[in-house]
């Protein structure tokens, strides 16, 4: 006969500590509203795992105004543009001259270690490194999480409110019956090879190449290391590339008539990162809702990623703290139809950022100029940058 489980009573019961994950316990807690986190991975991994991140004027003040950590100002890089670079030219897109914000380089495994350390330093309630985690109950009152724990204990979660918040490969949304969600998705003919160099910055801002060979991004992580992507065949095989052949292919598409040199290093790591644009509708399954990669995701061009799953749970939290304060579920009612039209929105500008700067492997010469007759465009129009600045920077709350 098998061990009973152990029960665990919580108001909000949360898959997922991740960066959306946590953010949500952290505003719940501020509110006075408890929960319970669980995440697959241990804290370590997570902490480790290198990924990039630019984080709009919003998500900035979501960590420094909402007492996570003011880190993101002392150790992140403010930027006030970017570089969109085709023909071998550079055209600055000013955030701040034209939409008066700017961006913050802050990578995502940073955004992490800021808000696990708040819900550590406020006693929350959140357990690494679980296994065999399943959800059920979903369109009851009290929705369920069952876990094992580091230690091999079995628990069972009893909550009111049950959040998905457990990236792209999680079980929440695969939780919901097929027949009642719509998955919509695009497969990308093309992926970026990424790199990790230790090497100073190239540039101070990033910048988007367009060129007859193909896109690539020159990025930054610090002073010291930089992250650079150049697109590829989904298939490509990383190991099979060293550093010169890498470096070389990477110079070539910044190449141009003004002489832009990349500045080398040695690289420390090589990824091929595939494309898939993601929405999972609707975002919600009786009393389970889902946050950030858990219902969608975008490619990385438009650097939405982590925002958009902020702001998920921003909208996620004023429902959930508006049905503790006054008893009315209309605000959990709408939060899908709410957090989707931002959603949309992204996918909306992930796509044109990411169709305008790569060339698709079958492209005929029509394409491949009708999408320099685009850039072109948008940068010879002040009306045309200011659309790009204020999507990039993150729009304002409606």
């Amino acid at each position: 006969m098998a061990a009973a489980r152990t029960v665990l009573k919580t108001k909000v019961g949360i898959v997922g500590g991740g960066p959306a994950g946590l953010m949500l316990s952290h505003m719940l807690a501020k509110s006075g509203i408890e929960s319970i986190v669980v995440e697959k991975r241990d804290h370590e991994t997570i902490r480790t795992t290198h990924r990039a991140g630019i984080l709009e004027h919003g998500s900035v003040r979501m960590l420094t105004e909402g007492g996570v950590s003011d880190r993101v100002l002392t150790d992140g890089y403010k930027h006030d543009g970017i570089d969109l670079r085709f023909g071998g030219e550079s055209h600055r897109i000013d955030f701040e001259e034209l939409v008066g914000e700017s961006v913050w380089l802050y990578p995502q495994n940073e955004v992490f270690v800021d808000l696990a350390a708040a819900r550590e330093r406020d006693n929350g309630d959140v357990r690494y490194a679980v296994s065999n985690t399943e959800v059920l109950d979903q369109t009851t009152a009290v929705p369920k999480i069952r876990f094992t724990d580091a230690d091999g204990t079995d628990f069972e979660i009893h909550c009111d409110i049950l959040v998905g918040a457990d990236g792209s490969q999680g079980i929440c949304k695969r939780s919901i019956p097929k027949e009642l969600r719509t998955d919509n998705f695009i497969e990308y003919p093309f992926a970026w090879f990424g790199i990790l160099t230790e090497a100073p910055p190239s540039a101070p801002e990033l910048i988007y190449a367009n060129s007859e060979h193909g896109f690539a991004l020159i990025s930054q992580r610090n002073d010291n290391v930089q992250r650079m992507y150049f697109q590829c065949d989904p298939n490509e095989d990383a190991d099979a590339w060293g550093d010169e052949q890498i470096w070389n292919e990477l110079q070539r598409r910044v190449d141009g008539p003004d002489g832009f040199q990349l500045k080398r290093g040695p690289i420390f790591e090589k990824t091929v990162l595939k494309f898939r644009s993601y929405v999972c509708e609707p975002l919600r399954y009786g009393n389970m809702f889902l946050a950030g990669d858990a219902g969608h995701t975008v490619p990385p061009t438009g650097a939405k990623g982590l925002n958009l799953a902020l702001a998920d749970v921003k909208v996620l939290f004023e429902a959930i703290d508006s049905f503790y304060a006054t008893k009315s579920a209309d605000l959990l009612d709408g939060y899908s139809d709410k957090a989707l039209k931002r959603v949309w929105r992204a996918q909306n500008f992930s796509y044109w950022m990411t169709s305008m700067l790569h060339t698709r492997p079958d492209a005929t010469d029509f394409e491949r100029k009708r999408a320099l007759g685009e850039l072109n465009g948008v940068v010879s129009s002040r009306h045309g940058q200011a659309y790009l600045a204020e999507a990039y920077t993150g729009w304002p709350e409606h």
